[in-house]
């Protein structure tokens, strides 16, 4: 799977506005409205919210992957936000969370879901690359980390 295909530089916030679990959401998947990749605002904030009141997606090391299946997207979309002095996301090690990663998948496929979220993961778990996001100025040197 080629991470470049799936992000893009127009679906990153580099200062969330958002204190909240679902603040965060509701802005990350506005996002991804606005820029055409989502039919159904409702659908799919519907989708990541009840996704997240079954178990947190807050990982560890700053990480949450808030993620869901609606149809009302026809292939795996994605957003990344950032929010540097963190957000209490009920993440695995109790740390607030300050890299956000949502995926939005087709109900009807699994697969690039699965496959996009284990890829994310292991770049993830790099703290050096987790720092240098964190530190970037723009869209571009963070996908710069993330592809390379």
């Amino acid at each position: 799977m080629n991470l470049k295909k799936l992000l893009s530089e127009d679906t990153i916030i580099f200062n969330l506005k958002a204190t909240t679990k679902e603040g965060i959401i509701e802005e990350m998947i506005d996002l991804l409205v606005l820029r055409g990749r989502i039919k159904d605002r409702d659908a799919a904030l519907r989708a990541v919210l009840e996704r997240e009141q079954k178990m947190s997606t807050g990982m560890q090391h700053g990480i949450a992957i808030p993620h869901g299946k609606t149809d009302s997207v026809d292939k795996l979309v994605t957003a990344m936000a950032l929010k540097k002095e963190g957000v209490d996301f009920g993440s695995m090690d109790g740390k607030p969370s300050t890299i956000f990663i949502m995926t939005i998948s087709s109900v009807s496929r699994t697969g690039p879901h699965i496959q996009f979220l284990s890829e994310i993961s292991q770049v993830l778990n790099d703290p050096e690359k987790r720092d240098r996001i964190l530190q970037a100025q723009s869209s571009s040197e963070v996908m710069d980390v993330l592809t390379t």
